[in-house]
């Protein structure tokens, strides 16, 4: 699928998914977000120690939007609304991400990158077809009864960019591996040389930092260079209490250049 022509970064769509970003990449601000959350920033800048600084996030997280407080709600639709927070988007994409879950974190991209997802459950052609109207079914059910999710997502997005460049200052791309059993989820768009592919992911893809454990996902492997930038999240950045995700890496789609790793 073809990117949208809007949405609410400082560059387009279609530059964010090429694969020119990903081998020269630059910061992806998404409007607004690390001004109107100054206050979070300025206190991690005084943390050295990354197990504070995840846990004064989610404590952020928690007061800014009120997640303690659904014990306090008067209704059972107001205590699962608080409920419904970003942690449990996390786990429910890292258990399946062609859930509820999966289709409103594709919607959180598809809504502020500008990238349509190009598979939820099964391929998505075009926004007109019958796929991408049951994505849509999925990320409105998935969404209900939620509080500021998308802003608890643009938060999210801007601690993790802030938080990988406090931890690997000077680094640019980190090199991923994804288990597939075939390519049902990317669009093959050129062929290099043998097991060399330019290939189009997902809107929204899971990678692991772990090359042993790619391979427990599949008989094939995926290796490839992801730009900073286009990490959303990554397991490691929160406390083990609160996400068990270690080597757990989400991902922005789009053309990557990639080697495919086969199994003897």
């Amino acid at each position: 699928m073809e990117a949208t022509p809007l949405n609410l970064c400082n560059l387009p769509p279609w530059a964010i998914a090429s694969r020119h970003f990903n081998r020269h990449p630059k910061p992806l601000e998404i409007q607004g977000v690390r001004r109107a959350n100054r206050l979070l920033f300025e206190r991690l800048d005084l943390l050295e120690s990354t197990a504070e600084r995840g846990a004064l996030f989610h404590d952020y997280m928690d007061v800014t939007f009120q997640l303690h407080q659904w014990e306090s709600q008067e209704t059972a639709r107001g205590r699962k609304s608080l409920k419904n927070s970003y942690l449990r988007f996390l786990r429910g994409w890292m258990f399946d991400s062609n859930a509820l879950e999966g289709a409103v974190l594709k919607g959180w991209v598809e809504s502020r990158l500008g990238l349509h997802p190009s598979f939820h459950r099964e391929p998505i052609e075009d926004i007109h077809s019958e796929a991408y109207f049951l994505y849509t079914v999925d990320r409105m059910k998935g969404a209900a009864r939620t509080s500021a999710l998308d802003a608890q997502f643009d938060v999210l997005y801007e601690f993790t960019q802030y938080e990988l460049q406090r931890r690997h200052p000077g680094e640019t791309h980190f090199t991923l591996y994804r288990g597939i059993n075939d390519f049902d989820e990317q669009r093959i768009l050129e062929t290099f040389g043998k097991n060399r592919h330019l290939v189009r992911l997902n809107n929204l893809a899971s990678f692991t930092t772990d090359f042993e454990r790619a391979w427990e996902f599949g008989s094939r492997v995926l290796e490839t260079e992801v730009p900073l930038p286009k990490i959303f999240f990554r397991g490691d950045l929160l406390p083990s209490s609160l996400l068990k995700g270690e080597g757990e890496v989400m991902v922005f789609g789009g053309e990557y250049e990639v080697k495919v790793l086969i199994g003897g």
